[in-house]
This record gives structure tokens, sequence and C-alpha cells, in this order.
């Protein structure tokens, strides 16, 4: 069992930067790969970024690369996105994601979640 609290979020003008922590509990949090999702009203949730269990691989969505960098500190049982270059179409309830073995893009594939964290992006 692992449970995921994320934190970080708030509102921001366009072309500021955040970051994001997801803080996961037990002491396995290093056999996980990490996601990052997000969801805009009236939207499906969305991939932006994953990062393997060792951190030597990470993956971004189209529409965040070269702007959000994710990373993890596994002593700490810690994931983070940091997003800079911020858009108004940033703006989404940001959700972390843990699951087993490899990294994925679908939602689906993520067995564990956090509650969220909203993230508001001003023009």
């Amino acid at each position: 069992q692992v449970q995921l609290v994320e934190s970080g979020g708030g509102l921001v003008q366009a072309g500021g930067s955040l970051r994001l922590s997801c803080a996961a509990s037990g002491r396995t949090f290093s056999r996980y790969a990490m996601g990052w999702f997000r969801q805009a009203p009236g939207k499906e949730r969305e991939f932006v970024s994953a990062i393997t269990d060792s951190g030597g691989g990470t993956y971004y969505a189209d529409s965040v690369k070269g702007r959000f960098t994710i990373s993890r500190d596994n002593a700490k049982n810690t994931v983070y996105l940091q997003m800079n270059s911020l858009k108004p179409e940033d703006t989404a309830v940001y959700y972390c994601a843990a699951r087993q073995y490899s990294t994925a893009v679908s939602p689906g594939a993520y067995e564990y979640w956090g509650q969220g964290t909203q993230v508001t992006v001003s023009s």
C-alpha cells in the first residue's frame, strides 16, 4: 500500500514557476515508477510526466516538454515536478500516481493516486 500526498500548487501568473511535491508513505517507494497527471474542468485526466523507479528515465507529454522537469529523491520518498514558463492552459488539478515496475502514460495503469493539488495560471 502506498499513500501519496501532493503539495505546492497555487496561483501564478503566466510565465511563472511552481514546484509540486508528492510525498509517499511506505518503505518501498524506490520500487515504484511515478507519474504526474492533470485534469482540467470538463476534460479527461491526461499524462504530464513520468519517472522510472531509479530516476534514470524520464518522460514528458509534448505539451510540457522543455518547460517541466520531473525528479525524485528516494531517500525522502518524494517526487517533484518543476514547472517553468507556465501557461494558462496548464491550469488543472495535478495528481501524482504510483505503479510498480515500468512507467506508463495511461492513468488506468497506475495503482495509487494522491488527492491532487490545484494549479491556476492567470494570463
